[in-house]
């Protein structure tokens, strides 16, 4: 055995000055329930990794019933999935325990064999963003007693917490219209919704905003305007391939569902000379920091991802009934710093 692998709790509560249930309770993620400060699980935490002390989880579970495993699933690694995930395994190891990450690719049969095998892990709690089938995984949960909270996509049956993408649709698409030529506008034409899917919550929502800001704007809203049929990259390609091919040029304005819409679309429009790129005004609901150099203005929607993870923690934590949370997201106008 190397000194590293005889290193126990012991050692690290005689380096910091803490007892060794002190050690035990920052070390498996329960220093909140026992009022222990941020800053002394934290300290401990850090020893830990000093010593390279390594606890046997599969041990562990056996005397406890719990792993130190937090699972995270995600349908895919865009960016915004990607932040989230960042920011979850922050969180998880500030609590001593293990994240595990795992995407699903919005497939619900994929999304219940993940979960049937995180069971068989004896995961201590899951976190799920961007569900398709949210309420048949918390069913899951339940049946297995997990812990679970909901991101991004709200489920009936258990706490979630979501981005109002209504609200933020509809200030993402006043942008747009406000940056169109006004001889579109005063022609009645606003701006394309593009990507997303509309039998899930997030994109029904921003579509629901979209609309009501054309309404507002316009007196209309019309429905073959709205082309949310995938947040697939190849797709959102095709989409605006063909609507171009359709008007003989770009629309004056563009609603872009996703960063991963926003890759597809974004291909097409490498294609077209810059003149015809600087009259369609362009939005997209998510945040991307290269849309900043870009060759024409992008407006963004920012999503608070830290705020998402850390509200769904509290949640967790906090127990209660199912509910939902929303949290507001930010306005990142083309030209701002």
């Amino acid at each position: 055995m190397t000194d590293k692998q005889k290193r126990t709790i012991y050692d690290i509560a005689e380096r910091v000055g803490a007892s060794p249930s002190t050690v035990s309770a920052a070390l498996n993620g329960s220093w909140k329930k026992r009022r222990i400060k941020k800053e002394t699980a934290e300290r401990i935490i850090q020893a830990a990794r000093d010593f390279g002390y390594s606890a046997n989880l599969q041990a562990r579970g056996l005397r406890t019933s719990n792993s130190g495993l937090v699972a995270l699933l995600i349908p895919d690694y865009n960016r915004f999935f990607s932040n989230i995930a960042q920011t979850f395994s922050r969180e998880v190891r500030a609590r001593g325990q293990c994240p595990v990450i795992v995407s699903t690719d919005r497939d619900p049969e994929e999304e219940g064999t993940t979960v049937a095998d995180l069971t068989a892990y004896s995961i201590d709690a899951l976190f799920v963003a961007g569900a398709a089938a949210p309420d048949e995984i918390s069913r899951q949960c339940q049946a297995a007693r997990i812990p679970h909270v909901f991101v991004d996509q709200p489920c009936s049956l258990a706490a979630s917490v979501v981005t109002d993408n209504r609200n933020g649709a509809r200030i993402l698409t006043d942008e747009i219209m406000a940056s169109m030529v006004p001889e579109s506008l005063a022609a009645g034409e606003g701006p394309y919704f593009i990507g997303g899917d509309r039998g899930l919550p997030a994109t029904a929502n921003r579509i629901e905003g979209y609309k009501a800001a054309l309404y507002a704007r316009l007196g209309a809203a019309p429905e073959d305007h709205i082309l949310a049929t995938s947040y697939d990259v190849g797709a959102a390609t095709l989409t605006i391939a063909d609507l171009y091919a359709h008007l003989g040029r770009l629309p004056a304005g563009l609603f872009i569902n996703s960063d991963s819409v926003f890759e597809g679309v974004l291909r097409f429009l490498a294609t077209l000379p810059e003149a015809e790129l600087q009259r369609c005004a362009v939005g997209c609901f998510d945040y991307e920091p290269f849309g900043q150099l870009l060759r024409f203005p992008v407006h963004m929607i920012r999503q608070r991802h830290q705020m998402l993870i850390q509200r769904a923690f509290a949640l967790l934590e906090a127990g209660g009934p199912p509910s939902v949370e929303i949290v507001q997201p930010e306005l990142y106008r083309a030209g701002s710093r």
